[in-house]
């Protein structure tokens, strides 16, 4: 990596991952192809059945393959595949309009951000879709990640971001659906990029394009990510959050028993003497638990700034 020119295919390349977007596929490359003209538009067809990757060949975009379904395994060949010192992605059913898409761009490229965020929440979303639970499903997911994270991301949850280099190629992608976006923000936040917002305006699928979101299976799998990552990348609030429930437990079975033993000199009630010394065992083990592991997470974070380092 050491010839810039060997290192990079373009300097902007916008990432479109498809599955069965044949209604808006081709004004997306049209539309994007006109707002960025010297960028490379990357259309990865997922299996589609309607004629999508012809569709957006004709339109002008380099057309690739990834048959592993879930926008999780498109994204992660995509970044695995494509060298470039911007790259933008979005989703193939017109939903963003291509006019932020110099902007974001040129943040990565000035190096002012590491990944911008195309912020819809701020501004049309609410308005334009018309699915109430996934509104009211884009606020949970905000509060949870924003929470947890300490951070105040608006958007977690658009398709319309610009990454650099160094966060795409040393993004550890495991999602394999529609939970990808949580996972980019999640990594970014504990990684300390540079996050930069963008409003842009947003617009509902026109007739005929058809969501491929399931709001309560998709939903779930998004809340089973914060999850499982909050457990990865913050073991020792997590474990502690966990070992206080336990250490309560503990605390009201065992507190009684122990003031009639102060009382009376005796121990009638032995099993909640006893499954109150369990829980105690069981908090104290998770609390040291979850500091030897967020020894560990800290030694990866200096492991992944090395890595960073290297990239440059």
């Amino acid at each position: 990596m050491s010839n810039s020119i060997e290192k990079f295919e373009s300097e902007i390349a916008v990432l479109i991952p498809c599955y069965n977007e044949s209604k808006t596929i081709e004004k997306v490359v049209k539309d994007y192809k006109q707002a960025l003209p010297d960028a490379d538009i990357y259309v990865y067809d997922n299996n589609s059945s309607d004629g999508t990757d012809e569709i957006a060949k004709k339109a002008g975009a380099i057309v690739r393959y990834e048959y592993k379904q879930g926008k999780g395994n498109v994204i992660r060949t995509m970044f695995r595949e494509i060298n470039a010192k911007c790259y933008l992605m979005i989703d193939g059913d017109d939903t963003y309009p291509a006019e932020n898409a110099r902007e974001m761009c040129d943040l990565i490229l000035n190096k002012k951000a590491d990944m911008v965020v195309g912020d819809r929440l701020s501004s049309t979303y609410f308005i334009e879709n018309k699915r109430p639970f996934h509104n009211f499903g884009n606020k949970i997911v905000r509060f949870l990640i924003n929470k947890l994270f300490k951070n105040n991301i608006k958007d977690i949850m658009t398709g319309y971001r610009a990454f650099s280099y160094q966060f795409v190629k040393g993004f550890p992608i495991l999602s394999k659906g529609f939970e990808i976006e949580t996972e980019m923000t999640i990594h970014a936040v504990d990684k300390n990029f540079r996050v930069v917002e963008v409003p842009v305006t947003y617009r509902d699928r026109p007739e005929g394009s058809v969501s491929k979101l399931n709001t309560y299976k998709d939903g779930l799998k998004v809340l089973k990510t914060i999850t499982t990552l909050f457990k990865e990348y913050k073991p020792a609030l997590f474990f502690s959050l966990i070992a206080c429930l336990f250490l309560v437990a503990s605390l009201i079975l065992g507190i009684p028993v122990v003031i009639e033993y102060f009382q009376t000199g005796l121990v009638p009630r032995f099993p909640s003497l006893i499954v109150s010394g369990i829980f105690l065992v069981v908090a104290l083990l998770l609390w040291s638990c979850g500091i030897i592991l967020e020894v560990i997470v800290k030694k990866h974070r200096q492991l992944y700034e090395i890595l960073l380092n290297n990239m440059n």
